[in-house]
């Protein structure tokens, strides 16, 4: 009787009961995993992953065990339904957190892209806040409209281009007390007045001057801005398109995992290619073993399988450049799988069968 590993701590319970009744039905059927798999045709490494919970199996392995076990398939088939749902759950449970994962890592590698935030945060030399600081990235900084020059050295006693009222006849122009300087920078150093409560041309000369430095300072903050959008705009321009090989895995069936080129050299139990996919593209009898070549069409791959083989006798797959070996290692069992070769059309592939004891070699067509 198997001697069962211990299944893993983080297994879905729906999925451990099945996997317990998998085990229960080999136990009473008193076959060894070996012989198992010979008679329902899966390999044995793969009833291994199966019994133990390390990959769920397909429906058409559960059917072939009911047949061996003689077990009503329709119970057996409910419990498969209710795993498969569990181990659906589990994928997408993994595949939200990676996805979660790599959100997290993209708002960090952006955030290290654009750097700290430019603009003007602190206070100007008169006290006042400075407006039209550039905000997030991607939003344009709101200034509001200046006074020309001609505007400020113009400016009534009684009035000013902003339809602002001077509260103190002594202070004529844009910057009487209280009043906003042009570009938020507070009101400027009062200059003596000179006679008749005039304000002087030197004041007049700096209120020009503050006005200037403010509507620069407000030219350099929307650059740094534009900047710095620009330049996340380029980086997500850059970004590399997805690979042929990526979409067209996107496209196949549920369950297959892999087609042509990315099969090569891998399971095809484990890649979802076998079972209902799979069809027999050529087979020899070499003494008392048989040798085949099974062919997926919708993963266009190929692979090897010996059967009512003995320990050390080895079969092979070969397409082109690439080839594939497995053998019966273990006493007891007949069956031995390669791993996959990529091919366009079943005829591509060749499988041979080299028999330990005699030397007998044999191959497909």
């Amino acid at each position: 009787m198997p001697r069962w590993k211990a299944l893993p701590d983080e297994l879905d319970p729906q999925i451990r009961e099945f996997t317990s009744q998998l085990r229960r039905l080999v136990d009473r059927s008193g076959l060894s995993v070996a012989s198992v798999a010979d008679r329902t045709g899966y390999s044995k490494t793969s009833w291994e992953r199966y019994l133990n919970g390390r990959l769920l199996a397909p429906k058409g392995a559960i059917v072939a065990l009911a047949e061996v076990t003689g077990t009503n398939p329709v119970h057996l088939t409910t419990m498969w339904e209710l795993a498969e749902r569990a181990w659906s759950r589990s994928e997408m449970r993994h595949d939200m957190t990676m996805e979660a994962i790599r959100i997290s890592q993209a708002r960090a590698a952006l955030s290290e892209l654009a750097g700290p935030s430019s603009g003007g945060g602190g206070r100007a030399r008169g006290g006042g806040p400075r407006t039209g600081v550039a905000g997030p990235a991607g939003v344009s900084p709101s200034v509001p409209p200046q006074p020309t020059a001609t505007d400020v050295r113009d400016a009534s006693g009684s009035g000013n281009s902003w339809g602002v009222a001077h509260p103190d006849a002594g202070y004529p122009g844009a910057y009487g007390p209280g009043a906003p300087a042009a570009g938020g920078y507070g009101p400027p150093p009062v200059e003596p007045s000179g006679p008749g409560g005039g304000s002087g041309r030197p004041a007049g000369k700096r209120r020009t001057a503050m006005f200037l430095v403010g509507a620069l300072g407000a030219l350099v903050v929307v650059a740094a801005g534009l900047y710095v959008t620009e330049t996340q705009g380029d980086k997500k321009e850059a970004r590399p398109s997805p690979s042929p090989t990526v979409t067209k895995e996107a496209q196949l069936p549920p369950g297959v995992k892999c087609s042509g080129k990315s099969c090569a050299g891998k399971d095809a139990e484990v890649m979802g290619c076998s079972g209902d996919l799979v069809t027999t593209a050529g087979s020899v009898v070499v003494g008392a073993a048989t040798v085949e070549v099974r062919y997926s069409e919708v993963c266009a791959a190929a692979w090897g399988r010996v059967t009512q083989a003995t320990q050390g006798d080895t079969v092979e797959i070969s397409s082109g450049a690439s080839q594939e070996t497995d053998s019966v290692d273990a006493p007891g069992d007949t069956v031995a799988y390669t791993m996959m070769v990529p091919v366009a059309s079943a005829t591509e592939a060749k499988a041979c069968a080299v028999l330990a004891a005699t030397g007998e070699k044999g191959c497909t067509d």
